[in-house]
């Protein structure tokens, strides 16, 4: 009968192994982080008017006061651009602005919707001269390419309480990606 051999061949050092290893997945990690983009898409304004209004009521109205009264009221008119930078299409949610005043309340809104933007412009005769086609909800922006379009948003506060602000803010609430913010200038 032979005689039994239990010896073992010699192991080789593992250290190899896991560098080659993590060699490899930082290349990997190198490379996703190269060829996917840092952001969703980029937003840039132009043609920004800020147009203050102000509405008379009759004094012998049954609704308003035996005084003169008014409202005043803030509109706000951009055109924003969308770049979209996924290899994927995205698509507009909901578009809001916050201002935020010097005391830190904060008013946000919805930018009009496109079928109440023609009783916005008949109503106040100063706003039409500056319509512009509009960027919709649902808008749908391919890989590579950009939307654009005039927003329209009404604040019930004067103009005065504008330029006296903290910040002001447009949100773009996109579908399946984190929403996007600019300032507005």
């Amino acid at each position: 009968m032979p005689d039994l051999n239990f010896s073992q061949p010699e192991r080789t050092n593992p250290l190899k192994n896991i560098l080659i290893a993590a060699v490899v997945l930082a290349v990997v990690a190198a490379l996703v982080f190269y060829f996917n983009p840092r952001d969703t898409a980029t937003l840039s304004l132009s043609n920004t008017n800020v147009v203050g209004t102000r509405t008379h009521f009759k004094s012998d109205s049954i609704v308003v006061s035996q005084t003169p009264a008014g409202q005043d009221d803030l509109y706000i008119l951009t055109t924003l651009q969308v770049d979209d930078h996924l290899r994927l299409p995205i698509q507009i949610n909901t578009i809001t602005a916050t201002i935020t005043s010097k005391d830190d309340a904060q008013s946000t809104t919805s930018a009009i919707n496109v079928t109440d933007l023609p009783a916005v412009f008949g109503a106040f005769q100063q706003l039409k001269p500056l319509a512009a086609p509009p960027l919709l909800r649902e808008t749908v922006v391919n890989p590579g390419n950009s939307a654009s379009g005039q927003l329209v948003f009404h604040f019930p506060f004067s103009k005065a309480m504008y330029d006296d602000r903290k910040s002001a803010v447009i949100t773009l609430e996109l579908y399946h990606q984190k929403p996007i913010s600019i300032t507005i200038p």
